[in-house]
């Protein structure tokens, strides 16, 4: 196959690989190599070179112990990250093309064996060439499975075209290009699948080949921090369930009220009585109204303690000095609940049962809000003192007399990492009948 002087050139006559072979000799005998051949290799045998069969007939367990994270769960189906850090269907742990009771696992470091086959062929032919080692993924948005490169030796496994400028001259600011994984794809063409050719020369493409070994397929990876598709759907609803914390000290960085918006527009999404929607948020954007409103709370707060509790002014100045969490960020939003829609009953009975599932479902709100929040980055923490000075809120934010404040949210980014919380398990919380 050829385009432009370019050429794919099929490795066949390999003999069955097995644990202890050398590899690059295989290949060195089954061939002949020019200056600037890649030479493409299915990690499959270079897994069986390694000794990478395990004798498993519980593929589930061989996937479990190569997993790192399970990144999606659909079923009996599971993408996972294993310890190189690739995301990939069963952690890569293949039952194809082996023996019946037996699954391949990848290499231990894929890069580290791009590197040894490589030193071995360039000793071996003479020549100067690149090795990528290579598996077959799925893609996120794509149907169906291309080769893609997991080890590299000997070439630059992303080419950076940025500060350039396209024909029309117009400077690139995003595009990376993945040339490891794109002269992966194309090697499959001729090596195949079920053709029991593993390996394959790509050849005209010196200027690609180094004489370094490179970072290799590893900077292929994407970081955590810069994935913005981490998991699954499901997955990620868990995590940000599990790891929403209560942030009580923020940074100055500015709120974007788009996140807002859009954790709102999900807490608006949440089960209510009689299809009601008995919801309001009122978002404090300004500095000043939300010292507006934290001087009048503070005000009652205060009177709350002197003319109740009878409490001194010196142990009024303790109490109320911890209550700075709202005071700290650098938004708040107040959550009301409306009964709009609520039915009217004569009996305190079924009266107080009415508001008790309108006030779960403002519950149910602003856990979707807080759930949102923590998915766009920002940390919150809802505090209950509205709720001790309704109408002071109402009167300080001049809100409807039926808008009733369900507490405060502070929302901004969190000054500091939250403290490890411990796994908590559902069987301390369940009782079956």
């Amino acid at each position: 196959m050829t385009a432009d002087g370019l050429r794919l050139l099929p490795v066949t006559g390999l003999p069955e690989v097995a644990a202890g072979d050398d590899l690059a000799e295989l290949i060195a005998k089954a061939a002949e190599f020019a200056d600037g051949d890649i030479v493409v290799i299915t990690s499959k045998v270079v897994s069986k070179a390694e000794g990478r069969l395990l004798h498993a007939e519980d593929r589930e367990a061989a996937i479990d112990a190569e997993t790192v994270r399970v990144v999606a769960r659909r079923g009996a189906t599971r993408i996972v990250e294993n310890r190189n850090g690739l995301v990939m269907a069963a952690a890569g742990v293949d039952a194809s093309n082996t023996a019946p009771g037996t699954v391949l696992l990848l290499p231990v470091d894929p890069d580290g064996s791009a590197r040894r086959i490589r030193a071995r062929l360039q000793e071996l032919t003479g020549r100067r060439l690149a090795v990528l080692v290579t598996d077959t993924f799925g893609r996120p948005w794509r149907s169906g499975l291309t080769d893609v490169a997991i080890g590299a030796a000997g070439l630059p496994a992303l080419e950076d075209h940025r500060g350039r400028t396209d024909s029309h001259g117009n400077e690139l600011h995003m595009t990376i290009t993945a040339t490891a994984d794109e002269l992966a794809a194309a090697a499959d063409l001729v090596k195949g699948k079920a053709t029991g050719t593993p390996v394959a020369i790509v050849r005209g493409l010196p200027h690609l080949v180094t004489e370094e070994d490179g970072e290799g397929a590893r900077a292929l990876v994407r970081p955590a921090a810069t994935d913005m598709f981490r998991l699954g759907t499901s997955e990620a609803v868990r995590e940000a369930v599990t790891l929403r914390r209560t942030v009580r000290a923020f940074t100055d960085e500015p709120v974007d009220g788009g996140a807002v918006r859009r954790a709102v527009a999900a807490a608006v999404t949440a089960p209510a009585p009689h299809h009601t929607t008995p919801w309001r948020f009122v978002l404090l954007e300004t500095a000043e109204s939300r010292v507006r409103l934290l001087d009048a709370m503070l005000d009652a707060w205060q009177r709350d303690l002197r003319e109740l509790d009878g409490w001194s002014e010196e142990r009024i100045a303790r109490r109320t000095a911890r209550g700075e969490v709202l005071r700290g960020a650098p938004y708040l939003i107040v959550p009301c609940l409306v009964m709009d829609g609520s039915h009217a009953y004569p009996d305190a009975r079924r009266a107080g049962a009415e508001r008790e599932m309108f006030t779960v479902a403002i519950g149910a709100a602003v856990q979707n809000l807080l759930v949102t929040l923590n998915g766009e980055g920002y940390g919150s923490a809802w505090v209950s003192s509205t709720m001790f000075c309704r109408e002071t809120v109402r009167e300080a934010l001049a809100l409807p007399a039926d808008w009733d404040p369900m507490g405060a949210i502070a929302v901004g980014r969190a000054a500091e990492a939250p403290k490890e919380r411990q796994p908590r398990s559902a069987d301390a919380f369940l009782t079956t009948r």
